[in-house]
């Protein structure tokens, strides 16, 4: 542990009708044994308590920030957040999530000690607020440089797309804003912190904990909006060409591999005119982001075979999938 306290951290907490978990998020956040904080509350024209909520908090401690505005949605907070936030580094946290009261001091000592841009913590999901896993006593640490972290955002490995379980330095992914109006927001934005970062620690220590609550966005049906990570992906492999060109066949055949998966949630919940159109709209991305011969084989004849295929009938060869529950 550290024996003196870093730099000031700025946490930013975008609040939507969570009235119900939001006085445990805010508790974890005040408890933590690193406590040079500025807490960024950001109530996102909230119907409900929260931002009364959110003000009382402010009273209570003098960290804690409060911004109140018209609903934006999730990447809209976050970024009023960041433009107020005076740390010397940013973090994110959902407020219905709540973190072990170190989780802060591990991740930044190890971020200081190491000399990185960003560290990476676990996390363990939970869909019972009264559910916590024993955590592990053995916090080891891996360093990764930009290619190996962004290798590995690509294969969802260690590093993951989410932006809550991280520290950031706010000089890096200061002028990065979250696209306003999409889902799975961190897609669009990890790819481009990590880009930019020298150095990724990530410790083995699984101290946040993400609440699985059927009403949230990510747990109501498939719908056409979710196709929004596709166009992330896309994004990123146009950026992957420009400044990772060594790793852009890897990032061709993840988001072949992403084409496939939403096409089957959408055969598998939509009906025939609805999941008609999904596998048009996916159909271009394949169509622009093609994977050659050579470099499907070079995947293994298995994944070659759904690669080419998918290329010949995306209909048809998630069928295939769906019926023999491949990739769901």
């Amino acid at each position: 542990m550290i024996m003196t306290e870093s730099g000031l951290i700025s946490v930013i907490v975008p609040v939507y009708k969570v009235e119900a978990y939001l006085d445990e998020c805010i508790e974890s956040i005040i408890n933590q044994t690193y406590s040079n904080l500025e807490i960024i509350l950001v109530d996102d024209g909230s119907p409900d308590n929260c931002p009364e909520m959110c003000d009382e908090w402010s009273k209570k401690d003098n960290r804690i920030k409060v911004i109140h505005k018209a609903n934006g949605g999730l990447s809209d907070a976050r970024n009023a957040g960041m433009r107020i936030a005076t740390g010397e580094f940013l973090t994110f946290l959902d407020s219905d999530d709540w973190i072990d009261e170190q989780y802060y001091e591990v991740l930044i000592d190890e971020m200081v000690k190491n000399d990185c841009d960003i560290v990476s913590g676990g996390f363990t999901m939970v869909f019972s607020r009264d559910s916590q896993k024993q955590i592990t006593k053995d916090k080891n640490t891996v360093v990764l440089n930009t290619t190996e972290a962004m290798v590995s955002l690509i294969d969802e490995t260690i590093i993951k797309q989410v932006v809550w379980n991280k520290i950031y330095k706010h000089s890096l992914v200061g002028d990065i804003l979250f696209e306003v109006g999409k889902c799975h927001e961190d897609v669009f934005w990890s790819y481009q912190a990590i880009g930019k970062a020298q150095k990724i620690a990530v410790v083995d220590y699984d101290g946040l904990y993400y609440y699985q609550r059927p009403d949230s966005i990510m747990g109501t049906d498939f719908s056409i909006k979710r196709l929004d990570a596709v166009e992330a992906r896309a994004n990123r492999q146009s950026y992957l060409e420009e400044y990772f060109p060594d790793l852009a066949d890897k990032g061709r055949v993840n988001l072949n591999f992403s084409c496939m998966y939403f096409a089957q949630q959408a055969l598998k919940s939509m009906n025939r005119t609805e999941s008609k159109e999904i596998i048009n709209i996916l159909n271009k991305y394949i169509s622009k982001h093609v994977v050659s011969f050579k470099l499907a084989k070079a995947q293994g004849i298995v994944q070659m075979i759904w690669l080419l295929s998918a290329k010949c009938s995306l209909n048809i060869t998630c069928r295939i999938r769906n019926l023999f529950r491949i990739g769901l």
